[in-house]
């Protein structure tokens, strides 16, 4: 058997440090927010390059908060991908604004920023770009559509830490970034967890308030705020793994190297990683020629997979407002009926990983 996702495995290397953060948050009864989060913030600021992180419950709470302090509300448009998990728009549609889509790159995945100009509107205010699977969206033509436009980039990194463009870590390179520590991602919480990076005072300031109920001072609530707190645990559960991230960043990479030049060789498609980036490969995706079968032999060889995501966000039932049917977003949609994700962590072994890419590609030629 090869899983898909082992936390079993990184939780026994980590089990002595965690455990013992775990107590001292419960024996010193900071349940909530406290002196473990305001570590892992600084911690967590520092290593995506920002000045400032705001730790929060979950990622859809750093996107809706994010676009709260940016001043995005009723009437407004956001711009982002067809190609994503539905947080992105549900968060969008949180804070009272509507979702603009545009199609997929076909070579990265991401967000194309061909199709971005295009889609701007006077209602647009931000652009907010999703580094899918881990690999950054091509940032530098997003920020010049910004800047003529007076647009704001707020970037959906939740499947992306630690990744880089052009020398620049994921969250730092627009105005605001968002992640989320859910306990699959590349940095995983206990349960639940997000952050917002920045580097302005004043999105921080919002950031904070807006978190806690909209009060800077104990019960003066300023603003309409929510209950978006990270829990103590969490905090220390994640000041523990910022001493990791980067080997099990490089331990996915390792993998990924190996499935990369199997799948070359063999000509089965994986994503591509631009020249100036880094993918730090939250998932692992090949687009298969026919993913039944390749499932289906996966799953008969006891080896995890995935399909990450099998419907793009506007043919789900729940977003049929955004009035975009079968059609809209051709390469979206084209990835989302060939997507198949293959077991990617970084405790994964060198033998193990060639066997994924060996019944992968027996099966992709059939």
């Amino acid at each position: 058997m090869i899983p898909f996702l082992d936390l079993k495995a990184q939780y026994a290397s980590i089990k002595e440090p965690v455990e013992k953060a775990v107590l001292d948050v419960l024996s010193s009864s900071a349940y909530v927010l406290g002196p473990a989060v305001a570590d892992f913030e600084g911690q967590f600021a520092a290593y995506c390059g920002a000045r400032h992180a705001v730790a929060v419950n979950s990622g859809t709470s750093a996107l809706h908060l994010a676009l709260l302090a940016a001043g995005i509300g009723p009437g407004d448009e956001v711009i982002t991908t067809a190609m994503t998990f539905v947080a992105t728009v549900a968060a969008i549609g949180y804070a009272g604004a509507q979702a603009v889509l545009v199609d997929a790159d076909p070579v990265t995945w991401n967000l194309d920023p061909t199709k971005v100009e295009a889609a701007v509107t006077p209602r647009t205010k931000a652009i907010m770009p999703v580094h899918l699977h881990g690999l950054m969206a091509d940032m530098d033509p997003l920020l010049d559509i910004a800047k003529r436009h007076g647009l704001m980039v707020i970037e959906d990194a939740a499947q992306a830490h630690g990744a880089e463009y052009k020398g620049r870590r994921a969250g730092s390179v627009g105005r605001i970034g968002c992640f989320s520590f859910y306990p699959g991602k590349n940095l995983g919480a206990y349960g639940e967890g997000g952050a917002v990076v920045t580097d302005d005072d004043s999105i921080l300031r919002l950031l904070r308030m807006y978190r806690d109920w909209g009060q800077e001072t104990k019960s003066v609530h300023e603003l309409k705020g929510y209950n978006y707190r990270m829990e103590g645990v969490q905090g220390a559960v994640l000041g523990v793994k910022m001493a990791h991230i980067e080997d099990w960043t490089e331990g996915r990479r390792r993998v990924a190297r190996i499935y990369d030049e199997a799948f070359d060789r063999a000509g089965v498609i994986h994503a591509q990683q631009p020249a100036g980036s880094r993918h730090v490969y939250h998932v692992y995706a090949i687009l298969s020629a026919d993913r039944a079968r390749t499932k289906a032999a996966l799953d008969k060889a006891g080896i995890g997979n995935g399909v990450h995501y099998p419907t793009p966000v506007h043919l789900q039932p729940a977003y049929a407002e955004l009035g975009r049917g079968p059609g809209s977003f051709p390469v979206a949609e084209r990835l989302a009926a060939s997507f198949l994700s293959l077991p990617m962590f970084s405790e994964l072994t060198d033998d193990q990983a060639r066997t994924v890419a060996d019944v992968v590609i027996a099966a992709e030629r059939g």
